[in-house]
């Protein structure tokens, strides 16, 4: 018997701290690695297209390097010339961006662009191999961050060995405005891979949470008695939960079923005793003492009823938890009142039934006939004339009106006439 109160709080209690749903579990979690993913990748793209245009910006520069010490020779008065300057505007124009310098290491001599203006790039003193090309990043003019390509050359080695350093620069600004641009650029796609992304993984979850959901559904027929077993086909992986319910289902019935017998056994068990009671009483008036028989057969009345509430009372409790029965109220009620109409009581009486269709009640038809059965016949027995009678409404998740006695509206108490029952 102490199962029972566990199997049914088991099905039909619902928590009261409901854990975070699943769905939106699942949802977040795809939002933020989906959000990690595409920032990550935006991330490294504009650092891989970066490290390439930086790589092409360097050769362009060691392209102009080349051009430049094609052009160098010494003039007879033994100082550096250049025949030709590369064909670039840019060098032509003060702080442009674009640059170029020649220094002589022995004698003073320095060469360099007009964009240079009155600067001078100031070379790092590393030792490197000659022809080796150097990379670095130096101030320039105008607070300017230069990306530079260095090389050391050795003029006219046969004679006089003139080492010689040949540096072109540009602004990085440069590079840092194309990134900017292509960041700019692919926001958008970006945000669009995003919104495809989260579609997929909407669908994706509702797809994977569907078995659960039919889960969720085929509990929710059992409660409202539309069905009495999980049905459907499911997958592996929610098998053992279905398992699991099905057998929680199998001995919460068995439960309901035992206390229903119990109760009925012990209710049943008491009719005997009562009717010896009776016997009893009877003997008793019969040898005289009546107050003492009088008493008995007033508790052998009064027990039955009692018993026959209980019975009733565990008939409704085990159908309203198993929840597998339904029945229409208004067919039940027109049964009893055409048997009510053959009483001598009921013959008395005004019956009209009012009762809108249809009206279900998740009971066995036994159950609720009985149980109506003694709360019409009560009506029945206590109806006078002028009464409107009994009224049963419907409300959800609440108990039906107990019946009651009000007076009829249009007829006052007295006026002669059919006492008047309704079944509403």
């Amino acid at each position: 018997m102490s199962s029972q109160p566990v199997a049914v709080s088991a099905i039909s209690s619902r928590s009261r701290d409901p854990a975070f749903p699943l769905r939106t579990r699942l949802l977040l979690a795809a939002t933020g690695s989906i959000s990690a993913a595409l920032v990550a990748a935006g991330l490294g793209f504009v650092a891989l297209f970066e490290h390439h245009v930086e790589r092409r910006i360097g050769a362009e520069l060691e392209t102009f390097l080349n051009q430049i010490i094609a052009n160098l020779a010494l003039g007879a008065d033994g100082r550096i010339r250049l025949a030709q300057a590369p064909a670039e505007p840019r060098f032509e124009r003060p702080l442009s961006g674009l640059y170029w310098q020649v220094q002589d290491e022995r004698r003073p001599t320095l060469l360099r662009s007009r964009s240079l203006s009155d600067v001078v790039i100031e070379l790092p003193g590393d030792e490197a191999p000659p022809g080796d090309i150097h990379r670095h990043t130096l101030a320039g003019p105008a607070d300017q961050t230069l990306l530079v390509r260095e090389r050391q050359i050795i003029l006219q080695p046969e004679a006089e060995a003139r080492q010689v350093r040949i540096a072109v620069a540009v602004d990085r600004r440069a590079l840092i405005a194309a990134r900017s641009a292509l960041a700019a650029d692919i926001l958008p796609y970006l945000a669009l891979l995003a919104g495809i992304l989260m579609l997929a993984a909407w669908l994706q979850v509702r797809i994977g949470l569907a078995p659960l959901d039919a889960l969720r559904r085929g509990v929710m027929a059992i409660r409202s008695g539309a069905q009495r077993r999980l049905s459907g086909e499911y997958p592996e992986e929610v098998m053992p939960l279905v398992e699991d319910m099905k057998g929680l289902l199998d001995a919460q019935e068995r439960a309901i079923e035992r206390a229903r017998a119990w109760t009925a056994d012990l209710a049943h068990g008491l009719k005997t005793p009562l009717m010896v009671l009776t016997a009893d009483a009877q003997r008793l008036r019969e040898q005289g003492n009546t107050p003492v028989a009088d008493d008995l057969d007033q508790l052998a009345e009064t027990m039955p009823r009692r018993i026959d509430r209980e019975l009733i009372r565990a008939r409704v409790r085990s159908q309203v938890q198993r929840r597998q029965a339904r029945v229409e109220v208004g067919e039940v009620i027109e049964r009893i009142v055409r048997t009510l109409r053959r009483t001598p009581r009921g013959a008395q009486l005004d019956w009209t039934i009012q009762v809108p269709a249809p009206v279900i009640a998740s009971m066995l038809p036994d159950g609720l006939s009985e149980l109506l059965s003694n709360l019409l016949g009560n009506a029945t027995q206590w109806a006078d004339k002028g009464d409107r009678g009994l009224g049963l409404r419907q409300r959800p998740r609440e108990h039906p009106d107990r019946g009651r006695r009000a007076g009829c509206p249009g007829r006052p108490a007295g006026e002669a006439g059919p006492a008047r029952c309704e079944a509403r």
